[in-house]
Parts: structure tokens; sequence; C-alpha cells
């Protein structure tokens, strides 16, 4: 779907509200068919969830540029690392990337209470995560790791919270410890724009395009967990760079500790 590219900069609150209004309603009509979907197959439930997302975005007034989709291999699974921006990347991500990448995203717990969206999140096999009791990290460390076997591709926002001013939060360890349990390699993608949609504190939508950019595949087979620092500086720099620059700033002087979590 296309937008017109000359959509104005900003929507006023009211046509924000109305655009909330209709993504709602939308995501009640696709979150129940994905949910229904998902009983019978969740590849039938994933193809419902790309259309939601560009039904929604063409709504919002957000273009959505890939680069790097050449790097997808097919039939190929992934840990997929992205850098979090904002509430839009999930409808965004969903729209990037091929249904044939059967993605899992690991997500945060409250969202699966939502009606319909919540439904649709599980049915499709997403996965969640909560992130008030760590306990609960191996659990779902199991979970994905099953769902890894059953075909699918772990989609994590390593930085677990959105950035609020531009700059790359630390990476938690739960993703790559996936990766390096299943041997699967890690898939980086740098999104870029999203956060400038939705800003933080307004409650306006401004129209934009908002780029996603794959980087090469980084090979985890034979990388023991020794090296998960190594692995998880490599990573997030790869991350730093696609996101490119609009919106981005760069970490503080002296800041070199790019890990953290659990």
């Amino acid at each position: 779907m296309r937008v017109n590219s000359t959509a104005v900069a900003q929507l006023g609150p009211f046509r924000t509200s109305v655009v909330k209004i209709a993504v709602g309603l939308t995501t009640a009509v696709l979150g129940s068919a994905a949910a229904a979907a998902g009983l019978v197959s969740q590849r039938w439930s994933a193809r419902i969830a790309h259309l939601w997302g560009r039904i929604c975005l063409w709504m919002i007034g957000v273009r959505v540029a890939v680069e790097g989709l050449g790097r997808i291999e097919d039939d190929r699974r992934y840990v997929i690392m992205v850098n979090h921006e904002s509430s839009l990347d999930i409808l965004v991500l969903l729209t990037a990337l091929p249904p044939s990448v059967e993605l899992r995203f690991l997500a945060k717990q409250s969202l699966f209470k939502i009606p319909f969206l919540g439904w649709a999140m599980t049915s499709a096999g997403f996965i969640p995560v909560n992130r008030e009791d760590r306990s609960t990290a191996a659990a779902t460390l199991k979970q994905t790791l099953d769902e890894v076997e059953r075909g699918g591709s772990p989609l994590v926002f390593p930085e677990e919270t959105w950035t609020t001013n531009g700059r790359l939060l630390p990476f938690a360890r739960g993703g790559f410890l996936v990766a390096l349990k299943s041997g699967l390699p890690i898939l980086p993608i740098g999104l870029e724009g999203s956060r400038l949609v939705l800003p933080p504190g307004e409650g306006v939508i401004r129209p934009r395009r908002v780029t996603v950019r794959i980087g090469e595949p980084i090979a985890t087979s034979g990388v023991g967990v020794s090296r998960l620092r190594e692995l998880m500086q490599l990573t997030r720099s790869r991350v730093d760079r696609l996101r490119g620059p609009a919106g981005h700033v760069p970490d503080a002087e002296g800041d070199d500790s790019p890990v953290e979590g659990l």
C-alpha cells in the first residue's frame, strides 16, 4: 500500500484520535481473524498479522522502506535483534519482513492482556516476557527455544524498552542466550524514523517514512558462552550503524558499557 508523499507533517489532536480509533477497530477485526486462523495454522495467522500491519501503517501515514531484504535466506531461521523506538515497531516489522519469516516476537506480558491484540499474539506464537519478575527468565528461554524447534525465528528488542532520547540503550543478554543455545545466526536490523512518528510525550502523529535496514547475519554456531559479551558488543555496534542518521544520537562520551540486563 502506498501513502501520498505529500502527507501533512503533523496530524492535529482530532485527526490523531480518529486514526487511533480506526486502528483500534482494525485490530479488533483482524486480531479476531488472526486468533481464529491460529487454531488451524500459525502461518495463516502470520499472514493476517502482516496485512494488519500494512493497513494500520497506511492509516497512520507511515511509508516503510526496506534495505537489505536479500540478506534473508528463504527457509532459514534467525534470532532477529532490532533497536526499539516506539509502539509502531511491531507494525513496521510485520510489514517489512515477509510472512515466510515465521516471526516470534518476544513482547512484554501486558500486551497479551489486551483483547483482540493479545489473542492474535498468542495464536501467532508470540512469547510473553515478564520484565518485572526475572525469575521467569528460564521459562521464557525454554518457550523461545521450543518455538525455534517449531520453525520460528525469535525477534528480540534487546533494549527491552523504547529509547526516549535517540541513544541506543544497553542490551540485555536473554536473546543472545537463545542464539547461542540454538546455534541460529543473529540477524541485526536497524529501525530509523519510527520514534519521530510518535515522539515521546506528544499526543499527535507525524506521518513520515520509516526505514528498516537489514544487516549481514552474525554466525553463532560454535561460539561459547565465554564470548557472550563480545557477541553482544558486536551486535549492538551493527544495530547502531544500521539505525542511520535520522533521530540518531551517539552514545555519551565515555559510555563504553553496552551490555546490561538479565
